[in-house]
């Protein structure tokens, strides 16, 4: 197995329904930090909803993918425009580590660690359970991710939709049924 270096774009799966994906960002620490936490500039990147950072708080995702890149792409047939997930503060320690619910009983754990000028970004996605899901997860963080990095240096975002399409098949690949 590769070493944890944040160098390897693409989520691994750590047991059977966990995957974990790094991340080189540009720093500092507390800038990520802030892009997790904020809903307006989370919102450029993942997710928009505010959050109460305190363990036991609740708050909602509201996605909107089409947003994510200047450049559109077509959104896959059936996938809504507008997507919302309730979830709940499980641990938090600015500005290192947030950890929250995700679906029926997963969780998602980011940890930032500073890595000279850059920071390291370890995001752990633990109880994926259906195989479908573990691809589609993959291929969103991946991309998400990747949208997080291209706002944090000041670049155009890929396009969300083809790149997720594209690392959807991929994933298919790496995390066969």
């Amino acid at each position: 197995m590769k070493t944890m270096t944040g160098n390897d774009p693409f989520a691994t799966l750590i047991e059977p329904a966990t995957l974990k994906i790094e991340r080189r960002l540009p720093g500092p620490v507390e800038r990520v930090w802030e892009c997790l936490t904020q809903s307006d500039l989370r919102a450029r990147w993942l997710a928009a909803g505010d959050m109460d950072l305190r363990p036991g708080a609740p708050f909602t995702f509201t996605w909107r993918n089409d947003d994510l890149s200047a450049s559109a792409s077509e959104r896959p047939q059936g996938t809504p425009e507008v997507m919302t997930m309730e979830s709940r503060i499980i641990e938090v320690h600015p500005p290192v580590r947030l950890v929250f619910s995700w679906e029926e009983g997963g969780e998602v754990a980011i940890d930032l660690s500073p890595d000279g000028g850059d920071v390291l970004l370890r995001l752990i996605h633990r109880r994926v359970v259906k195989p479908g899901e573990r691809l589609m997860i993959a291929a969103g963080w991946h991309m998400h991710l990747d949208i997080l990095r291209a706002v944090l240096a000041e670049e155009i975002p890929p396009s969300f939709w083809a790149g997720w399409m594209t690392l959807k098949e991929a994933y298919a690949e790496r995390f066969p049924a």
